[in-house]
């Protein structure tokens, strides 16, 4: 893993990204499409890229056996101590690893969670090696579920904080524009690390090279993490409410999946069928 990323994620940023402002929406959101796609509790989930353990210590709690794995030892000993603080629903285990070579046997999780490590393989031929790995340990016909940051995130972004009045940051969301290939050659962590931007419609095409079959690619956040306040607006159930709801009728309108900041594609696993 280039050392940028490295160092961009030593920071210890992670754990609480999801804990204000369009990080609760996104939240809240991933953990609904989970809960669409997962079969129930007590099924064996890998989340790998699970990072400090927001979701699989969430999963666990409601009955799931969760195992964890992430190129961050800082994440893994992070998650470490989230399944430490709910010791009635521990993870099932939590190591550090590499999403394109998965220390797992075939078929042996009923669901694989790819929720970051898509967003830092920039080539191609590694995403689809690791999907190609989700689709290797996950049973025949079990739920594959990749997140990836839309490619046109940070223009969006750009223009709602005012970052693009900075020609640096301008040149990036331009390039992103141009290719996906976000890179940050400056000293500013809000700016990100290296990763790659998902244009909506290349998600499907990589997870049917993977041998998945693709069943959606759907918005998490679409444009409501844009909107003003949004911790006033979480705050409050029925705006929170009217929030998710015009979120949900949005989700899969293919003309505005990329004002979504993150998409969420879920693909299934092969099934092997009687000769």
């Amino acid at each position: 893993m280039q050392d940028d990323i490295a160092a961009y994620y030593n920071l210890g940023q992670e754990a609480a990204r999801l804990g204000h402002g369009a990080g609760r929406l996104e939240l809240a959101r991933t953990q609904e499409l989970l809960l669409r796609y997962l079969p129930p509790a007590p099924a064996v989930v890998y989340d790998v890229g699970g990072g400090a353990g927001v979701y699989g210590c969430w999963l666990a709690a409601l009955g799931y056996e969760v195992h964890l794995l992430d190129f961050m030892p800082l994440h893994v000993e992070q998650a470490r101590q989230a399944s430490a603080r709910q010791p009635q629903h521990p993870l099932a285990s939590a190591e550090v690893g590499d999403a394109r070579r998965l220390p797992r046997a075939d078929v042996s999780v009923d669901a694989l969670l790819l929720l970051g490590p898509l967003y830092h393989l920039t080539q191609r031929a590694e995403r689809v090696a690791a999907l190609r790995e989700a689709g290797r340990v996950v049973r025949p016909g079990g739920a594959v579920l990749a997140a990836v940051i839309s490619r046109f995130a940070s223009t969006l972004d750009g223009l709602f904080t005012g970052a693009m009045d900075d020609p640096a940051f301008a040149a990036i969301a331009q390039q992103d524009l141009a290719d996906g290939q976000h890179r940050n050659p400056t000293a500013t962590p809000h700016y990100f690390t290296t990763a790659y931007l998902h244009h909506p419609a290349e998600l499907k095409g990589e997870m049917e090279s993977a041998g998945l079959r693709h069943e959606a690619t759907l918005a998490i956040e679409g444009p409501g993490w844009m909107l003003p306040n949004l911790d006033q607006a979480f705050d409050q159930p029925e705006r929170r409410e009217r929030l998710l709801a015009v979120v949900r009728a949005l989700e899969g309108e293919a003309c505005l999946l990329g004002a979504s900041a993150h998409l969420l594609a879920c693909g299934r696993g092969a099934v092997i069928r009687d000769a």
